[in-house]
């Protein structure tokens, strides 16, 4: 399953998070797998798209990062799965 990340980094200030990056990595558990990110202009937010079959990965890595940046998590699919799931229907 995909989901779709959307971090607000906390106060605005990307500095924790990338320190923390930068010294920690990711700090994904096994089994959740990064796809891609995306960072805004004003780098005060952070979208990412993550994989995994369990979502309590999710909640595990998001745990770890929660002092530093608020989460918004939507699972989504792709185009091509949105565009054949609604192929029956039209």
């Amino acid at each position: 399953m995909l989901y779709m990340i959307v971090e607000h980094f906390r106060d605005g200030d990307a500095r924790p998070v990338y320190r923390r990056f930068r010294d920690k990595g990711r700090l994904a558990p096994e089994g959740l797998k990064y796809v891609a990110s995306w960072v805004t202009t004003d780098i005060r937010h952070c979208y990412q798209v993550m994989e995994c079959d369990d979502p309590a990965l999710l909640e595990q890595w998001m745990a770890q990062w929660r002092d530093v940046t608020d989460f918004e998590c939507i699972p989504v699919v792709t185009s091509a799965e949105a565009a054949r799931a609604m192929a029956p229907k039209l």
